[in-house]
């Protein structure tokens, strides 16, 4: 996590330095507006870049912060009608959903809920996520109960060794 962290602050800072040299001369030949146009296709490129190595590496909507999903809905950030990253959202959602179950299963559900509210982001609507959000509430029922009996059975047991 830290090589990503130091990865990224390295990026930044190269990107802020070629960011200045761009506008510098976009100032000194008056292509401004192309510019900007090339910096945003730029950090289009690199998400693209990093959302497939995401998808190669299995990282489809986990970990936080270097997965498949968060990067290409920061491309949709900087161009909404970018068909690329629509297109890989949409084609993956149904393995995404899939994933989200079986972090539910795992009584992950803390992290089921991040991975919910990351699909919700690219389809609000989507009934698939519905089931999932009410699979999750009733996981976190049972396992509130299970915590309870859990506590009342180590109550009984004091109390008979009172």
């Amino acid at each position: 996590m830290l090589v990503l962290v130091a990865a990224v602050g390295i990026f930044r800072h190269g990107q802020a330095a070629a960011n200045a040299a761009i506008e510098d001369a976009a100032l000194s030949t008056g292509w401004v507006s192309e510019a900007s146009t090339d910096d945003a296709q730029s950090g289009t490129g690199i998400l693209l870049g990093l959302a497939r190595d995401a998808m190669r590496d299995g990282r489809l909507v986990a970990p936080a912060g270097s997965n498949a999903f968060e990067f290409y809905l920061s491309v949709l950030q900087l161009e909404p009608a970018n068909l690329t990253a629509h297109e890989a959202l949409r084609e993956s959602f149904v393995r995404a959903s899939e994933e989200i179950e079986r972090t539910i299963n795992r009584k992950d559900l803390e992290e089921a809920r991040r991975e919910i509210d990351l699909l919700r982001e690219f389809d609000s609507d989507n009934f698939t996520l519905a089931l999932l959000g009410g699979k999750l509430s009733a996981a976190r029922n049972l396992m509130t109960k299970q915590h309870e009996a859990e506590a009342e059975r180590i109550r009984q047991a004091r109390a008979a060794g009172s």
